[in-house]
């Protein structure tokens, strides 16, 4: 298994844009469902919740909070996966978290998760 970086986060007011990096590295099939999840402040790892994945076949899914609003992507060539943020509104204030591949068991039970990069977002 390899591991992932995140960075980019920071602090926007609402209405901003932030664009979030992930890059992976180690034995990590660039062609394999990678995806963004967030979890908000005094939530539990439980509750971390998937907002963007590029699945294996190339189609990208959004849950219906951020459709519209966020955009996933990503290089091949660069290891790295991309999560363009814009619209921000307080309520996306998390610390968010790549993963690659995208877990095939609950959040809880990943063991893969970087370090995270904080988005916070002002009314």
């Amino acid at each position: 298994q390899g591991q992932v970086m995140e960075s980019g986060g920071g602090s926007v007011k609402a209405g901003g844009s932030l664009t979030l990096s992930c890059v992976w590295s180690g034995n990590i099939d660039s062609k394999a469902c990678m995806g963004w999840f967030r979890q908000a402040p005094q939530a539990q790892l439980k509750e971390r919740e998937g907002v963007a994945f590029i699945q294996s076949d190339g189609m990208l899914v959004y849950p219906d909070s951020v459709k519209g609003r966020f955009t996933v992507s990503k290089d091949v060539a660069l290891n790295t996966l991309y999560l363009q943020m814009n619209s921000l509104k307080p309520e996306d204030t998390a610390m968010y978290y790549c993963a690659a591949p995208c877990p095939s068991v609950p959040v809880s039970e990943y063991n893969y998760w970087g370090q995270g990069t904080q988005v916070t977002v002002s009314s």
